[in-house]
C-alpha cells in the first residue's frame, strides 16, 4: 500500500491571504457526498473558484477544529489526539442509537429466543471467521463453521486462531460489566493468541523492548506502513486507555459510546502492544467496549466479516490518522461506514430467514398431527434441512447453535427420528442426522 501523503498543518496553510479567502466560504468538514477526505485525496481534486489546493484544505481544517474533542490519548509525538464528530457521523450515531436495537426485536412474530440465539452463534461465528482471516488464518469457511458448529477440536493454526477468537467473542459477554484493567487485556490477549503464534511466550504479555515490531505492507514486506510506540512507553499508554475506556474523567467533554468505541479500536492498533494479534484483540476490545455501553445488538453483527471485503480502506483510515496531526475522525467515519453496512446485512438475513420460516410454519400446518409435536429448535432443523437437504446436523452442533444441554438437543434429534423425518448416522464416537428423501413430500 501506498503511503499517503503528510497533510499539511493547519499553521503551514494559514496566513492572512487565504484566511480572508475561505472566510465567509461556508467550507464544511466533509465534501458534499459525506467524504471525510483526507488531503492525498483533495490535492487531486478540483478546489471551489477563487481558492487554492491550501486554501480549501485550510477551510476545511478549520470546520473540523471547530468541532474537534480532544482526546486523553496521545500521539508518539506526545500530542494528543482528536475526533471532529460531523453532521453525517451525527446521522449514523442516531441511526445506531434508535434503529439498530430493534433489528432483532423487529421480529415479534417469531419465536424469541430461538431467534436470538441462532443469530448470535451466526454472529459469533462470521466474526471469529473473518477477524481471524484478516490477520492471515487460511481455513475455508466451510471447515471454520463445521470445526465451530460440531465442537471438535482445532487440527491446524488456522483452526485455532478461529476458535479462539469465537470462544473470547462468547466470554465478553460476562466481562462487560466489568472496568477495564490491564489484566483484563492481558487475558482477551492471552484466550485469542493461546497456541497460535510462534512463540508461545508471547501469549497473553506485551511486547518488550528489542522485540522490534512494526506493522509492514504485506504486498511489499520492506515498506514500514507504521511504528508503534516505545515499549518503554507502554505502561504509562496501556493505563491511560484502560482509564478512557471506563469512562475518563467527567471533567472531559462527553464522547458518544460508539465513538469511544471505535477509538478504542484505533488506539489498540495504533499502540501496537503485543508482538502478534493485536487486530483480533482491537476488535475484540471494541465489542466489549459496545456491550458495556448497553449495546446489545453488537454482538449479532459482524464488523470484520465488512472490513475483510475492503481491507485496504480499513488499513488507509490508520495511516490517514497518523499522516494528520491525529485526527482521529478519518478511522470514526470509516468504522461508522462498516457498522452501518454490517447492521443492514443482518437486517437484509432476517429478513431472508423469516420468509423461510414463515413458508415453512405453512408447509408444516398442513400436516395434520406432526406439526402440534414440533418445539421451535426442532422446527428450525426443518428448515434447515429443506433449505440444505445435504448436510448432516451433528448433536453437538444443534446444542450449541441453539445453547441447550446436550440431552435437549439428543431428545429433539431422536424425536424426528422417531417421526421418521430423520435418519442417523455415527461418525467415531458422534451421532449425525440427515433428512430422509421424502421429507419435501411430507411437508407438502
Amino acid at each position: 500500500m501506498k503511503l499517503p501523503v503528510k497533510a499539511p498543518s493547519l499553521q503551514e496553510v494559514i496566513n492572512a491571504e487565504s484566511l480572508a479567502a475561505v472566510l465567509g466560504r461556508g467550507i464544511k468538514p466533509e465534501l458534499e457526498e459525506h467524504h471525510y477526505v483526507h488531503w492525498d485525496n483533495l490535492r487531486h481534486r478540483t478546489p471551489p473558484e477563487g481558492l487554492s489546493h491550501e486554501a480549501w484544505w485550510l477551510g476545511i481544517k478549520l470546520a473540523r477544529q471547530a468541532r474537534a474533542i480532544v482526546l486523553p490519548l496521545r500521539e508518539k509525538s506526545g500530542a494528543r489526539f482528536k475526533v471532529s464528530i460531523t453532521d453525517s457521523m451525527l446521522r449514523k450515531l442516531h441511526f445506531l442509537d434508535r434503529e439498530a436495537a430493534g433489528s432483532i426485536l423487529g421480529a415479534e412474530d417469531l419465536d424469541g429466543d430461538s431467534l436470538k440465539a441462532k443469530y448470535l452463534h451466526r454472529s459469533l461465528v462470521e466474526e471469529a471467521m473473518t477477524s481471524s482471516q484478516l490477520e492471515g488464518a487460511s481455513t475455508t469457511r466451510r471447515v471454520a463453521k463445521e470445526m465451530l458448529d460440531s465442537g471438535r477440536k482445532p487440527c491446524d493454526r488456522s483452526e485455532r486462531m478461529i476458535y479462539n477468537n469465537f470462544a473470547t467473542m462468547q466470554a465478553l459477554a460476562g466481562w462487560k460489566n466489568q472496568p477495564l484493567t490491564v489484566e483484563m487485556l492481558l487475558e482477551i490477549h492471552r484466550r485469542m493468541t493461546e497456541d497460535a503464534m510462534d512463540d508461545p511466550q508471547e501469549s497473553g504479555r506485551f511486547r518488550e523492548v528489542g522485540d522490534d515490531i512494526v506493522v509492514y505492507d504485506k504486498a511489499d514486506p520492506s515498506r514500514i506502513l507504521h511504528t508503534p510506540p516505545p515499549a518503554t512507553e507502554l505502561p504509562e499508554r496501556i493505563q491511560a486507555l484502560c482509564d478512557f475506556a471506563n469512562g475518563g474523567s467527567t471533567d472531559e467533554p462527553f464522547l458518544h459510546p460508539v465513538v469511544r468505541a471505535i477509538v478504542l479500536h484505533f488506539m489498540l492498533g495504533y499502540d501496537h502492544p503485543f508482538c502478534d494479534g493485536n487486530g483480533r484483540t482491537a476488535r475484540a476490545l471494541f465489542y466489549w467496549s459496545m456491550l458495556r455501553s448497553g449495546y446489545w445488538m453488537s454482538e449479532y453483527v459482524s464488523i470484520s466479516s465488512v472490513l475483510r471485503r475492503s481491507p485496504g480502506d480499513y488499513l488507509r483510515a490508520y495511516l490517514h490518522t497518523e499522516s494528520d496531526e491525529g485526527d482521529v475522525g478519518y478511522f470514526v467515519a470509516h468504522q461508522l461506514s462498516v457498522m452501518m453496512e454490517a447492521v443492514s446485512h443482518l437486517r437484509d438475513y432476517i429478513q431472508r430467514k423469516a420468509q423461510q420460516r414463515w413458508q415453512v410454519k405453512a408447509k408444516l400446518a398442513q400436516v395434520e398431527g406432526i406439526s402440534a409435536r414440533f418445539n421451535h429448535r426442532q422446527r428450525e432443523v426443518l428448515l434447515q434441512l429443506l433449505a440444505k437437504p445435504d448436510i448432516r446436523i451433528s448433536i453437538a452442533a444443534h446444542q450449541k447453535r441453539h445453547r441447550v444441554t446436550y440431552a435437549t438437543a439428543r431428545a429433539d434429534l431422536l424425536g424426528l427420528e422417531a417421526l421418521g423425518l430423520l435418519l442417523r448416522y455415527q461418525e467415531g464416537k458422534r451421532f449425525e442426522f440427515e433428512a430422509v428423501t421424502e421429507l419435501p413430500a411430507l411437508l407438502k
